[in-house]
């Protein structure tokens, strides 16, 4: 059986937009696209390869799609090690109407992007591997398709912008699997789905007559 792994570079506040450069994604007004660029060093570029030194396929949605297409099969070095693994796996794109894919190796997941996945994952082959995609994360969320999450860190905070987790998002437990840190500042995390939120309170067991007034206030 196959698994969905998901990576996403997120800022301290939870913004995945635009992490690669200026021209990337400037929708909604987002002006600081290429924020991960300062942050990255030989060090991280080995945490990188660790998440691309196993077997996989892209797992996409439309626009994560395009960026890359629109990069990745124009890389002329030879020697560079994440077009000739993106360029020769097979791409499984999300889109709700069927798209034009002239990069090789890629294919629509169809009209029923959840169905197919689940045929997907019961199936022989890599794992998925998602990246970016924050739009399409939030469906794979929701319907509990994502296995692991491979969540990178930066030190920085955006005030707005596309969130790995927005409004709407599906309440969850996660179990922590790893985490590194690194020179740079950036944080390494991979969880996995825990259950539901688990709760509990540190208030008294009876509440104070302050207590009890501060809560009547609120409603």
């Amino acid at each position: 059986m196959r698994q969905i792994l998901a990576s996403a570079f997120i800022s301290l506040d939870g913004v995945m937009q635009a992490p690669g450069g200026p021209s990337e994604d400037p929708t909604g007004g987002f002006a600081f696209g290429g924020w991960t660029f300062p942050h990255f060093d030989a060090e991280l570029g080995g945490a990188m390869g660790e998440i691309f030194g196993r077997p996989f396929d892209l797992l996409l949605g439309r626009r994560t799609y395009d960026i890359f297409a629109a990069h990745w099969p124009h890389v002329t070095d030879p020697n560079d090690p994440i077009a000739g693994l993106f360029n020769r796996v097979t791409k499984y794109v999300a889109s709700r109407s069927q798209p034009t894919l002239a990069w090789q190796n890629s294919q629509w997941l169809g009209a029923d992007t959840v169905a197919s996945l689940k045929k997907l994952k019961a199936g022989e082959g890599p794992d998925l591997l998602v990246q970016g995609s924050s739009d399409f994360l939030q469906t794979l969320w929701q319907n509990g398709l994502v296995d692991e999450f491979s969540v990178l860190t930066f030190p920085v905070v955006l005030g707005k912008g596309k969130r790995l987790f927005g409004d709407g998002t599906t309440p969850s437990g996660l179990k922590l699997v790893k985490s590194k840190s690194f020179p740079t500042g950036v944080i390494v995390a991979n969880y996995r789905p825990g259950g539901a939120v688990k709760t509990g309170s540190f208030q008294l067991a009876e509440p104070s007559a302050a207590e009890i007034k501060r809560r009547r206030e609120l409603t």
